[in-house]
């Protein structure tokens, strides 16, 4: 099979299990996806959907935030781990989106790029799904490792499977795939136990074919 017809079935087959594939964090702001997704590094989106509700009532505009204590934002998120460096960064990259781009998380991954706390699996993920960017491709460990598994990407530096995905993947599914990623490593093909009994990608899979 050759690898276009691999990737359009494997997409097809998450669509038919997930047919609708939205974030699992929870905003309603731009800017307070791009709070949640540096709240994510290194912790569950679970967690940090029972932090922001609290986070967000405190500061309830973007301006509050620029304006926040930093050690105040802490109390908040601590929870989430590394409370201390995110504080920082969500701070200095809401009062940078005032200053900087008027108050609005920017389209560009170059501009993205620039704010504090802002990498390229969060900016993939801003650009994908505040602005529905073709092309913007999330690589995350559940994308990083299923995709290992499935043949699409090899090793596990995310810009390079990133690379490696942007040319397989069209464009105009790279999103929604990425969540769809999401979900079924969470579901089916976890990290340490993967169910490849009920897994209907195991046709694709290196581990076990």
């Amino acid at each position: 099979m050759k690898v276009k017809e691999k990737v359009s079935a494997i997409i097809q087959l998450l669509k038919d299990r997930y047919p609708v594939a939205p974030c699992a964090l929870h905003y309603s702001k731009d800017y307070e996806l791009m709070i949640a997704v540096r709240l994510s590094a290194q912790c569950t989106d679970a967690r940090v959907n029972l932090v922001t509700p609290a986070l967000f009532a405190a500061y309830p505009t973007l301006e509050a935030f620029a304006a926040a204590n930093v050690t105040d934002v802490e109390n908040y998120i601590h929870s989430c781990g590394f409370f201390r460096q995110k504080a920082k960064d969500i701070v200095f990259a809401c009062q940078m989106l005032l200053s900087e781009y008027n108050g609005r998380v920017p389209d560009t991954m170059e501009s993205l790029l620039k704010l504090p706390g802002v990498g390229r699996k969060t900016a993939n993920l801003l650009l994908g799904d505040l602005y529905g960017v073709p092309g913007s491709v999330v690589c995350d460990t559940h994308c990083i490792r299923i995709c290992g598994r499935l043949g699409l990407s090899k090793g596990k530096e995310p810009e390079k499977v990133e690379q490696q995905l942007r040319k397989i993947l069209p464009a105009e599914e790279s999103s929604d795939f990425c969540h769809r990623i999401v979900l079924f490593g969470r579901e089916v093909c976890t990290a340490r136990s993967p169910k490849c009994g009920e897994c209907t990608l195991s046709p694709f899979c290196k581990e076990v074919n």
